[in-house]
């Protein structure tokens, strides 16, 4: 499977669920915003935080190159397994066409080493 390393920077982010929806900065490679419960949860670009968030910055995305398929199986498991294996934390984001896993900055090294090593495709992401 192949993995392209995105070059931004992300921040993690944690809003109170009532707080308004953030809107995607212009020109922002990757954004999410995931509303539960109790919580709204953004991924952006370092730098983009929305105020008032309770952030967790230094992440680095790795995308599957895609699009997949809604029935394969394993997919997030092929990668995620050799990462912890590795004492390597994770967070993980699904879109509709693909998945992405985003590492600490200071991990991504040994990251793109393990699943290289786990038989995963890792290359640069066209900027």
């Amino acid at each position: 499977m192949g993995l392209l390393v995105d070059p931004g920077r992300y921040s993690v982010c944690r809003l109170d669920r009532d707080r308004p929806w953030p809107s995607p900065p212009v020109g922002a490679r990757l954004f999410a915003a995931t509303l539960m419960a109790d919580e709204l949860s953004v991924v952006c670009p370092e730098g983009d935080e929305p105020e008032g968030a309770h952030v967790e910055p230094g992440w680095r995305a790795l995308r599957i190159e895609g699009p997949l398929a809604f029935d394969l199986v394993g997919v997030i498991a092929s990668v995620t397994v050799p990462l912890a294996a590795s004492e390597v934390g994770v967070f993980v984001l699904s879109t509709y066409d693909t998945d992405v896993v985003l590492v600490k900055d200071e991990d991504l090294d040994q990251a793109v080493d393990v699943l290289g090593g786990a038989g995963h495709r890792v290359s640069p992401s066209a900027a």
